[in-house]
């Protein structure tokens, strides 16, 4: 389990292709910290440590989770958000964020408003996922606040430690990002549903 804050990008370094899958060199401040069969989210889906290298770490994406996430779509040099998992002593300062990406989303505008920044995403929703006004959602791992929320859209205030120490300063309009929707309210949603 993680919280969606966000403790280290990473720059991706190599990428192999084996069969239908996707492997990952990633390059970060911690992955000297990391362990083989550790689970890190990247751009907020839970990959597992698979090897270790100087300063870098390996990771693999099956064809399931590149079709369903934003990392079929990385190529050299791009930069990911990275968190390890919630240690069972550690503070929830986020919300429960599971690694499991629902569905993708494009960004649609970024205003910046002068000590902040707005982001407006999009989604498809076909796929039955919602939020609410003043609810949690995970951007690419990271844990925000959506307001303006309605049937296939929603905004983000973005503060500048956020915008400087994650992959949101690289987001432009017509980017492609990870959902994942607050797990409380898919819960209520299929109950209220049955």
């Amino acid at each position: 389990m993680f919280t969606g804050i966000i403790e280290a990008t990473a720059r991706v370094k190599e990428i192999r292709q084996e069969g239908s899958n996707y492997h990952f060199l990633m390059e970060s401040a911690i992955s000297h910290e990391l362990k083989v069969d550790q689970s890190v989210s990247h751009n907020g889906v839970c990959l597992t440590v698979t090897a270790l290298e100087t300063n870098s770490h390996w990771v693999t994406a099956i064809d399931e989770t590149l079709k369903k996430t934003n990392l079929g779509q990385l190529i050299q040099h791009d930069i990911v958000n990275l968190e390890r998992c919630m240690v069972a002593n550690g503070r929830f300062d986020g919300h429960i964020v599971q690694g499991h990406v629902d569905q993708v989303a494009v960004c649609k505008s970024v205003q910046d408003e002068n000590g902040s920044w707005l982001f407006d995403f999009e989604y498809d929703a076909a796929d039955g996922n919602v939020t609410v006004e003043k609810g949690s959602i995970c951007i690419n791992g990271v844990s925000l606040t959506c307001f303006n929320s309605s049937a296939r859209s929603f905004r983000v205030a973005i503060i500048p430690y956020t915008y400087e120490n994650t992959t949101f300063k690289h987001l432009r309009p017509g980017h492609v990002v990870n959902l994942e929707f607050d797990i409380i309210g898919k819960y209520v949603k299929r109950l209220l549903g049955k």
